[in-house]
């Protein structure tokens, strides 16, 4: 199961692509709505989650996907089941992926130091220690980075890929027409 946490003020296009490209390669995706079941984005768009904070699961955990957009990404960082998935996640060698402002918390927790990292520009300073690509995705293990609304779906395909294959995520792709 991969968890996509929306919390108030997240970036729509970073969190509804993903998600999209996600599930047409068949992985099992959730939102979870950090803030409520009812999530307001950046530009005032409002998603009903999946489910809420209490139901995550980390037994069958595979991944998190944290979207940034402002004030999404400081509210991410303001939750406790946020940052224990993350964690839970990162010290368990499964996919972590934040893209825009939120891989700026990845770098608060400590876990960009010596990895290739790229983020919204103007949170370099955040990803403490990382090696900045300034790529639109930048993939180093299991940790998932990008830049921005613009790059969401080429964040799902590196999502897909880092959790199947290239063959599948290219397949998404190639269906979508895009990249």
């Amino acid at each position: 199961m991969f968890y996509i946490f929306l919390a108030e003020g997240f970036e729509e296009t970073e969190a509804l692509a993903a998600l999209d490209v996600m599930r047409r390669a068949g992985l099992d995706v959730k939102t979870v709505g950090v803030t409520g079941e009812f999530v307001t984005s950046s530009h005032k768009v409002t998603v009903k989650s999946d489910i809420g904070p209490n139901a995550v699961d980390f037994e069958n955990i595979e991944g998190v996907v944290l979207p940034g957009g402002m004030p999404g990404t400081i509210n991410l960082e303001k939750s406790d089941i946020v940052i224990s998935c993350v964690k839970y996640c990162y010290n368990n060698n499964k996919i972590v992926a934040a893209i825009c402002a939120a891989p700026s918390i990845l770098g608060h927790l400590g876990m960009l130091k010596g990895k290739k990292a790229t983020c919204f520009p103007g949170f370099e300073a955040e990803l403490d220690c990382a090696e900045y690509t300034a790529d639109h995705t930048a993939v180093d293990g299991k940790i998932i980075t990008a830049k921005g609304a613009g790059c969401a779906i080429e964040f799902g395909h590196a999502i897909v890929k880092s959790a199947l294959s290239q063959e599948v995520a290219d397949k998404v792709i190639d269906d979508m027409q895009c990249l």
